[in-house]
C-alpha cells in the first residue's frame, strides 16, 4: 500500500517503513477491505499525498475520520465529490470562507483543487468501515499521520497548520511553532460553530498572508465552479 507513495513522500517518511506498526496497519487494511465495505475506495486511501510532492506542502488541514457514508469519502479531509450534499462541518467551512474572503458559497464540496496547490487534506485515520464512525481508530493510522505531521514540521519551513477542534489542537506538540504558523480554533461542526468557536477565525486570509511572508504563492481558496469568468 505505502509503496504507492511518490519517492519524495517515501523518503520523508523513511524512518517509518521498518516500524512494526506499519506492517500491522497494512495487514489490517488489506483484511478489513476484503471483509467489509470500507471508505474511501482502496485506490483513494492515500489520495491526499498524490497531488503534490512532499517538499511542496504549504498547508496542512487536519481532520479526524473519513466520511462513512456511501460515496462520500475521497481520501481528503472534509471533501466530498461534486453532487453530494455538503456535510454540516463543510457547510460552516464554506460560510467562514465566504465571510473571510468575500467569495460566493461553493457549489461543489470537492476540495481537490486545494490539494493540487499544496494543501494536505489529512485525516488522522485514513480509512473507516461503512456506517461505523471511528471504526479504524487505534489500528496504526494515528501513528502514521503523527509521523507525517512531525516530518513536515522537522524537514520543511513556513508551513501553515490548520488545527480545528480539540482533537486537532492536541497535534500542536508535534509542530515547531518557530518554523511554522499554527492556526487553531474551534471545530466547524455545528455544535462548536454555534457556540461562537468557529466563525470569524479568518484562517483562509491569515494563511495566505503568512505564505506571502514566506515568499510562497498563496492558496486560491475559491473553488473553480464559483469563479467568475
Amino acid at each position: 500500500m505505502f509503496d504507492q507513495l511518490s519517492q519524495s513522500w517515501q523518503d520523508a517518511l523513511s524512518a517509518e517503513w521498518s516500524e512494526d506498526y506499519i506492517k500491522q496497519l497494512e495487514s489490517f487494511v488489506y483484511q478489513v477491505y476484503q471483509e467489509e465495505k470500507c471508505y474511501p475506495p482502496f485506490s483513494k486511501i492515500l489520495a491526499a499525498f498524490e497531488a503534490f510532492e512532499f517538499y511542496k506542502t504549504k498547508v496542512v488541514l487536519l481532520g479526524q475520520d473519513p466520511y462513512h457514508g456511501l460515496g462520500q469519502a475521497q481520501g481528503y479531509s472534509f471533501s466530498v465529490p461534486l453532487g453530494f450534499k455538503h456535510p454540516p462541518s463543510l457547510v460552516n467551512i464554506f460560510k467562514e470562507m465566504e465571510n473571510d474572503l468575500g467569495c460566493r458559497y461553493p457549489e461543489s464540496g470537492d476540495l481537490t483543487y486545494w490539494s493540487r496547490q499544496g494543501v494536505l487534506l489529512l485525516n488522522a485515520c485514513l480509512t473507516v468501515s461503512e456506517k461505523k464512525a471511528g471504526s479504524h481508530q487505534g489500528k496504526g493510522w494515528e501513528e502514521f499521520t503523527d509521523a507525517v505531521i512531525t516530518s513536515i514540521s522537522d524537514q520543511l519551513e513556513g508551513v501553515v497548520f490548520m488545527l480545528w477542534g480539540g482533537f486537532a489542537k492536541k497535534k500542536q506538540v508535534l509542530i515547531n511553532a518557530k518554523k511554522h504558523l499554527i492556526l487553531d480554533s474551534g471545530h466547524p461542526s455545528p455544535l462548536s460553530a454555534n457556540r461562537g468557536h468557529w466563525f470569524g477565525n479568518k484562517h483562509f486570509s491569515k494563511a495566505n498572508a503568512y505564505l506571502k511572508t514566506q515568499q510562497k504563492t498563496p492558496i486560491d481558496w475559491v473553488l473553480p465552479s464559483n469563479k467568475l469568468f
